[in-house]
């Protein structure tokens, strides 16, 4: 075993690729290392914390978690693959602006969104405000409404947001089926919808367990929405664990009953990809067979179509616009201008490191040809599933770690005290966001070097170029907008994120995402309007290159309509 691992380091070494092998085992390494810590902090003793939460706390909190991601994942599979396939195979008035616009609840982010419904539906909000004037109605007792603070409300909020989840990747799925295998099902006789059910959904079935299960680590990771809809989830738990009981060890343990939820849908959606039967086998790709739909099928078409919008994005965006120019003096203080230099910069930061990583990740795949090196990239790319307030202490505790040791060395050689140099400052959460977010940095730009012939590689070695060389000077060239487009989604999902921002930001230090969530917290949501229309509007650009993405990538689109 020696020999035969000493013989690939020399082949490596040989091939120029031991550096990059090297690189991408190290950040694998330090990817995963936040759920090492994890499960070692779970492993102490939490005193008397951990028998009362198993006793009291955790069987509730883990079944509403549980109610609530069943509501959200069949809510998200039916509306997203439901429109996703109107679209797809149907012409109707609207048809290309619903295409689209059913992407732009994706940049609506679940605590935003919360908030806007609290606002709209509460007991003191617009509409029962309404209602109580307009029938003199004098308190809750005289009539009957929908409790917006509950799980069944907090269903309808996050799944009109998350649904984007399925219909992005059940879009992605039907455009770029053979137009053959539809074809031969409406050859032998059956309907439009007949086809959906018989061959396109079964066709689509990895792509549907792919956007539901993305659906429910978001609904797992969320700690805003939740909280102000008074839903009592795990993650609450780990919070309120963490910093009011504080006991990081109960947190800690709490968390690890979270991995084991990631881990199930994990394993659920592989197993469904791994028990596909389903396939097509020829290349034809001609235009996709549209149905015309007639007045009254497509007036239900578009209600359909618009409903998810409306919910997801129209109705809360009126909020927020309403809030932001009403509040407007309030809402550009220099509060604002603050939170929002500090999610520049730190979005910035973490954009720029985790487009470099991924590109060390997806370049070593391409170079080495290594299962080791393919192992070590899904690795990597973990910290995606771990939910933020689970990436919180796994992140915080290394890195306190290693502030303790480097100051106690400092203090004993130089008689000096370094402080909390990573931890007690912003780049914890550049480095939390990084690991979180590396999994998208990584997956675009290995999409983007699929798309690119090796030959470019055999040409750029026979002309004496190193790997690095071939890198430098083929590949980043052409690379670019894959970067770019990278570097935009790491950078949005870093300004929206909130669990990981709110557990490990410095003292006094807010972000646009806990500015908002600070303000609403108070009761003061007007006031927060305006930083949360600002981060909607940032979200609206990666919405974009979906649309476009999806538009233009079914091989064979120049014969589409």
């Amino acid at each position: 075993m020696r020999s035969s691992l000493r013989l690939g380091i020399e082949r490596l070494r040989s091939a120029g690729n031991l550096g990059w092998s090297v690189a991408a085992l190290i950040i694998a390494f330090l990817a995963a290392a936040p759920l090492v810590a994890v499960a070692l902090i779970g492993m102490q003793s939490s005193g008397d914390t951990w028998p009362h939460l198993i006793s009291t706390v955790l069987p509730s909190s883990a079944l509403t978690t549980l109610e609530l991601m069943l509501g959200v994942g069949v809510t998200t599979l039916v509306t997203g693959a439901g429109t996703a396939w109107l679209v797809t195979m149907f012409r109707f008035p609207g048809r290309s602006l619903f295409a689209w616009l059913l992407l732009v609840p994706l940049a609506m982010p679940t605590y935003i969104i919360a908030f806007c419904y609290l606002d709209l539906f509460d007991y003191s909000g617009a509409v029962q405000s309404a209602l109580r004037g307009i029938f003199g109605w004098q308190s809750a007792a005289d009539y009957s409404f929908p409790e917006i603070r509950s799980v069944g409300g907090g269903i309808v909020v996050m799944s009109f947001v998350l649904y984007p989840y399925v219909y992005v990747t059940a879009r992605v799925s039907f455009v770029h089926q053979s137009v053959a295998a539809l074809e031969v099902s409406r050859t032998l006789g059956r309907t439009a919808w007949g086809t959906f059910w018989s061959v396109a959904l079964p066709l689509a079935r990895p792509a549907l367990a792919a956007g539901v299960t993305l659906a429910l680590m978001e609904t797992i990771n969320d700690i805003g929405a939740v909280e102000f809809l008074g839903i009592d989830t795990l993650t609450v738990n780990i919070y309120t664990t963490w910093l009011e009981r504080s006991s990081l060890p109960g947190a800690a343990q709490i968390s690890c009953i979270m991995l084991l939820f990631v881990f199930l849908l994990i394993s659920i959606e592989r197993a469904a990809r791994r028990r596909q039967r389903f396939h097509h086998t020829t290349g034809t790709y001609t235009a996709l067979p549209e149905q015309k739909l007639g007045p009254a099928a497509a007036t239900l078409a578009m209600i359909a179509c618009a409903l998810p919008i409306v919910i997801g994005f129209i109705l809360p965006m009126s909020v927020l616009f309403d809030s932001a120019f009403a509040n407007l003096a309030e809402g550009l203080k220099p509060d604002f201008w603050r939170a929002a230099g500090h999610s520049l910069m730190l979005a910035l930061a973490a954009a720029s490191l985790a487009v470099a990583l991924g590109l060390v990740l997806a370049y070593a795949i391409r170079a080495t040809r290594s299962k080791l090196i393919h192992a070590a990239t899904a690795l990597a790319s973990v910290g995606y599933a771990v939910p933020g307030t689970v990436l919180a202490i796994g992140v915080l505790i290394p890195l306190a770690g290693f502030d303790n040791s480097l100051d106690a060395m400092m203090r004993s050689v130089f008689g000096i005290s370094t402080g909390l140099l990573l931890s007690g400052s912003a780049a914890v959460l550049v480095i939390a966001y990084t690991v979180r977010f590396l999994a998208i940095s990584f997956g675009t730009i290995d999409a983007g070097f699929k798309k690119t012939s090796v030959n470019l590689d055999g040409a750029a070695r026979t002309m004496g170029a190193t790997v690095t060389q071939t890198l430098l000077r083929v590949h980043l060239p052409i690379m670019t907008p894959v970067l770019g487009a990278a570097g935009l989604l790491v950078f949005v999902d870093s300004m929206k994120e909130l669990p990981a921002t709110l557990l490990l930001r410095p003292f006094n230090f807010d972000t646009l995402a806990t500015h908002v969530y600070t303000l609403a917290s108070l009761d003061l949501f007007e006031d927060a309007a305006m930083a949360a229309l600002a981060i909607v509007v940032i979200g609206l650009a990666p919405v974009l290159l979906m649309h476009r993405a999806i538009t233009t990538g079914r091989p064979g689109a120049r014969f589409m309509r």
